[in-house]
């Protein structure tokens, strides 16, 4: 595995530890918050980091594949978004040529989804379900790790 692919299966790692703690412990009706008239819902915005994701998915083969999803109710659009992870995670892992630049795969899809938790991370909060802060650089991140199941806090604040 080369170092750009490496790069990119640390940062799902990443996004599924921060996505995970975004979503752990979320009531179901969070999905339905909606900041302002104008603004996407938690609902909405998991289902298009799935799509991201899925898009990814399909770069890596050289397709441009496009979907937009319907909203699920928080669970199972969590579920969704740990399954595209971990197909991704699985794509980089088996060795087969990248059709599109590695880099092109983060800059657009991969990129966009991190920006997503952290506007599901302020949702949280100006909702009124805020979760504890982490000191990301001491967290316990680790290339395929890209389930819900990810490792505790070494130090929230």
């Amino acid at each position: 595995m080369d170092g750009e692919t490496a790069l990119l299966r640390h940062t799902l790692a990443t996004l599924a530890d921060r996505g995970g703690k975004t979503l752990r412990g979320a009531p179901p009706e969070f999905a339905d918050y909606r900041a302002d008239a104008g603004s996407r819902t938690p609902g909405q915005i998991l289902a298009h980091m799935g799509d991201l994701l899925d898009w990814a998915l399909a770069l890596c083969d050289g397709r441009h594949d496009w979907h937009d999803s319907p909203t699920l109710p928080l669970a199972q659009g969590a579920a969704r978004f740990f399954a595209a992870l971990e197909a991704l995670d699985a794509r980089f892992s088996n060795g087969a040529p990248l059709a599109t630049a590695a880099g092109r795969i983060f800059q657009g899809p991969i990129a966009d989804a991190l920006t997503h938790v952290g506007q599901l991370a302020m949702l949280r909060r100006i909702s009124g379900t805020p979760f504890r802060g982490e000191n990301y650089f001491k967290a316990d991140i680790v290339a395929g790790r890209v389930g819900a199941e990810q490792a505790p806090p070494r130090q929230e604040f």
